[in-house]
């Protein structure tokens, strides 16, 4: 097995993140009704992405000066993806909102143990890698994979108040270059950094996704809790572990408050919105 293979990974919904300021001075000239008529007919769109059977979008109210609303799209394509984000840009109330940013990904899960092993199983029973024999039989692998974990590839957006979001890269420095480390490497590190991951698996419902090709970062993360000091605590932990000391590198992070469709008046408005109004 060579060991500059690159781990196998089960792709699922692609995911938009957008980010925008409320243009708050030129909202409070609009008369009361003319408000109430924009954010209605905005709650009722994102109603209705709330309850899609197949994908989700929630929204997020941003703490700090980054931007004011974030969006978060989950979809089977990039066409579902797409039509989203037109969908909400033809809302009048559209007018009022600044572009502060994007991020565009795919759910993903990469398969760092399993492609050890499903590469010596069919090494094992006598398949070539980079043959059509041992292609049609990692395919066949891939799908049972694909079945097995669905519901973490096309799940729902968790419930939880609390919102982190954050792209990162894996170093490809002249020092340290996680791409030069050989798979069985990266399997431990990712192995270390799994275990740590999973102590806070009731606290935190955690979403990776893959950019690579599809944004400026490498991978994006989707962190949600009930208790915003759990981001603090997993994040600060996981910065010890190999393959975030010397291989990780992390872009700007964005909290938030997870809020109902039905609560963006009260957004709108000037007042924190609920989750469960």
């Amino acid at each position: 097995m060579q060991d500059s293979l690159a781990p196998l990974t089960l792709d699922g919904h692609y995911l938009l993140h957008e980010m925008f300021r409320v243009r708050r001075g030129e909202w409070r000239r609009l008369l009361e009704e003319r408000q109430r008529g924009l954010a209605d007919a905005a709650t009722t769109l994102l109603a209705r992405m709330e309850e899609r059977s197949d994908g989700a979008s929630c929204a997020v109210a941003i703490l700090g000066q980054k931007a004011d609303l974030m969006l978060i799209h989950f979809r089977p394509t990039l066409e579902d993806l797409h039509q989203a984000q037109l969908d909400f840009a033809d809302l009048e109330l559209r007018e009022y909102l600044e572009p502060a940013g994007s991020y565009l990904s795919v759910v993903e899960l990469g398969l760092y143990e399993m492609t050890l092993k499903i590469h010596g199983e069919l090494e094992g029973k006598g398949l070539q890698p980079n043959t059509s024999e041992f292609d049609k039989a990692l395919e066949e692998e891939m799908a049972k994979q694909r079945e097995r974990m669905k519901a973490r590839l096309t799940g729902s957006i968790p419930p939880r108040r609390y919102v982190c979001f954050y792209p990162m890269n894996k170093k490809r420095g002249e020092i340290k270059n996680w791409y030069a480390e050989g798979v069985r490497r990266r399997a431990e590190m990712m192995r270390e950094h799994g275990i740590i991951g999973r102590r806070y698996g009731e606290q935190v419902s955690q979403i990776i996704s893959g950019s690579i090709g599809f944004d400026d970062w490498e991978w994006g993360v989707d962190l949600f809790a009930d208790d915003p000091l759990v981001f603090k605590k997993l994040v600060y932990e996981m910065r010890f572990d190999e393959a975030s000391s010397w291989y990780g590198e992390f872009g700007p992070f964005v909290v938030g408050l997870q809020f109902a469709a039905s609560d963006l008046g009260r957004f709108l408005e000037g007042q924190t919105p609920a989750l469960n109004p």
